[in-house]
């Protein structure tokens, strides 16, 4: 493997977070004898075309600093290669991390992590989501909470976390269950009234939601969470418990466990690792081991 390392950074993740973050962990990657290369992009596609070059040119490892839109940018380089990820996880939800156990908003600890689990060999295979040519790592979102992501999106102000709680209060004035057609890997089609239904390949979204509590990233198969039909009160009985993942023993709450899911439902945009994919019907595969992550 190379002792050449490659940061790939987003400096305003996590309200600027990203920019501080790439110092702590760039030094503890040099203290244990590597060499370290940062990437940063004018834009977003500016920076995959970096990440991929950096691919190509055989780095030991991309190390994503920032949150879960720049690990997702970062699988669309890694995704189906023998080059590891490395998280530095500093973003506003960092999810993925979560998921995987790593450390969140700690720079120095994770950059001291992705140095010996390189010095290691400590490497994990897991499992990504896949729409087409584009891979995800955690949870596809629509329905409900995907509504409340395009509204955030459409709000200038206020700034961070604050516009998506205005965002959920404004949506739950004009909610409405949505009749989605699901379909799994036995092609049985489900015609359901839903609130939201949520793939998970990681367990949880919007920092810490536990929507999909039970998957298994090394299982090849989708949890795949559907909030059925019900109304503003149960809703907002519901919603609270899904921060411990215990909404899942809740009557309206079904889980299906899948390797390819198939969702369709009129007006509503899917969220892949909290990253607009497109309008539903959207198809799912979960693709084993296509990543690799150095883990503790």
């Amino acid at each position: 493997m190379s002792s050449d390392i490659t940061l790939f950074v987003n400096p305003t993740a996590g309200r600027g977070r990203g920019a501080g973050a790439a110092q702590p962990a760039a030094s503890a990657l040099r203290a244990a004898g590597f060499s370290v290369r940062t990437v940063i992009g004018e834009d977003a596609a500016d920076a995959l075309v970096r990440a991929r070059a950096a691919v190509s040119r055989g780095t030991g490892a991309l190390v994503a600093v920032g949150g879960d839109g720049l690990v997702n940018l970062a699988l669309q380089a890694v995704a189906g290669t023998r080059t590891p990820l490395g998280v530095v996880a500093v973003g506003t939800g960092n999810d993925f991390a979560r998921s995987l156990g790593l450390p969140v908003r700690e720079p120095a600890a994770a950059g001291t992590l992705v140095a010996e689990a390189l010095k290691g060999s400590m490497i994990r295979d897991i499992d990504l989501g896949r729409i087409g040519d584009h891979w995800f790592g955690t949870v596809l979102a629509s329905g409900f909470d995907s509504r409340v992501n395009d509204r955030g999106n459409r709000m200038r102000l206020p700034l961070g976390r604050f516009k998506y709680d205005l965002a959920i209060v404004a949506e739950l004035a004009a909610f409405k269950p949505v009749p989605f057609r699901l379909t799994l890997d036995d092609d049985s089609v489900r015609e359901i009234a839903a609130t939201l239904v949520a793939v998970g390949n990681g367990t949880s979204y919007g920092g810490g939601m536990r929507i999909c509590a039970d998957a298994d990233m090394s299982d090849g198969l989708f949890d795949v969470t559907v909030v059925g039909d019900c109304s503003r009160t149960t809703l907002l009985r519901v919603f609270p418990r899904v921060y411990k993942g215990t909404h899942l023993t809740h009557p309206v709450v079904s889980v299906f466990r899948a390797a390819r899911v198939e969702l369709a439902a009129d007006d509503i945009t899917g969220y892949a690792d909290g990253e607009p994919v497109g309008p539903l019907p959207l198809v799912a595969e979960c693709v084993p081991g296509a990543v690799r992550v150095l883990t503790g």
